[in-house]
């Protein structure tokens, strides 16, 4: 792949032949109201929506209004209050089942958002070409906070069944494409995560803290990251980092296959001329 284009990447189907309504006006609220009530001390009502907000994020795209209650810790009836201002102003909907899910003015407006628009369309050229080359699940994959969030996802008729999706954040210590960008992180970030535990998520992930911070020592030394059985049972990846200006780890590039393939070294350098494809595209 040349530091100017695309190209590069050879069109080979298997890859193992070779050598990612309007807001109503109300009247003011009373200040108690904003600054909290005696049941919910010193929670606005701002902290309390972005509260509800949160709750969809953690792998559950739909709940009721009993598991938005238990996710946030609020009272029910304030619960049941904010579900219909949020509703009513486009940011949640509720389906037939009695439950409700992110809505369209919401994703209307995180897609405004200029950092991850831009990666992504950077970055789309290139995961396009993964996926002709390989025929697997592609990701495109951000840090945020200590999670990985996935900003792409691309497959075609993958032979492997995998959990993740646009929008979804997952543990970084628990797929390739988290690890890669784990291993780049300022070290406060992995200090944080492993004084919370190692969640297992799969029979491969990593518990141990020892070997969770050798494994991304040959991260950094290799510049890229197979994972086994990490993140969901019979799915392994091989996943490498994208770098943008100054030569900041920006993203992770990644592809996803059954874990019944012996020999995952021959992604390895189509995962990382895809990275370095965006990642020049980035610099240039």
């Amino acid at each position: 792949m040349d530091s100017g284009g695309r190209g590069g990447l050879p069109c080979s189907r298997d890859w193992r032949m070779m050598g990612g309504q309007s807001p109503s006006r109300s009247t003011a609220a009373p200040e108690a109201s904003i600054a909290g009530n005696a049941a919910e001390p010193g929670r606005t009502v701002l902290s309390r929506a972005f509260a509800v907000l949160d709750s969809f994020l953690s792998g559950r795209p739909e709940q009721t209004h009993g598991e938005i209650t238990r996710a946030t810790g609020l009272a029910p009836a304030t619960v049941h209050r904010l579900l219909a201002e949020l509703t009513g102003w486009g940011a949640l909907e509720r389906t037939g089942r009695g439950r409700y899910r992110i809505g369209l003015r919401l994703w209307q407006l995180g897609a405004q958002a200029p950092g991850g628009r831009e990666l992504r369309d950077v970055a789309l050229p290139f995961l396009q070409d993964l996926l002709q080359v390989t025929h697997e699940v592609v990701h495109l994959v951000v840090l945020d906070g200590d999670r990985a969030l996935y900003l792409e996802k691309l497959e075609a008729h993958p032979d492997v069944v995998v959990t993740s999706r646009v929008g979804l954040r997952l543990p970084l210590h628990a797929a390739g494409p988290g690890k890669v960008l784990l291993a780049h992180a300022p070290a406060e970030c992995l200090d944080g995560i492993l004084a919370r535990g190692l969640e297992r998520r799969a029979s491969g992930t990593i518990t141990d803290p020892a070997r969770l911070r050798q494994v991304l020592a040959e991260v950094r030394l290799q510049g890229f990251c197979i994972s086994r059985n990490e993140m969901t049972e019979g799915a392994s990846s091989v996943a490498a980092p994208v770098r943008g200006p100054g030569d900041r780890v920006v993203a992770a590039i990644s592809v996803v296959v059954p874990s019944c393939t012996p020999n995952l070294s021959p992604l390895v350098p189509v995962v990382r001329m895809a990275a370095l494809g965006v990642t020049r595209a980035l610099q240039g």
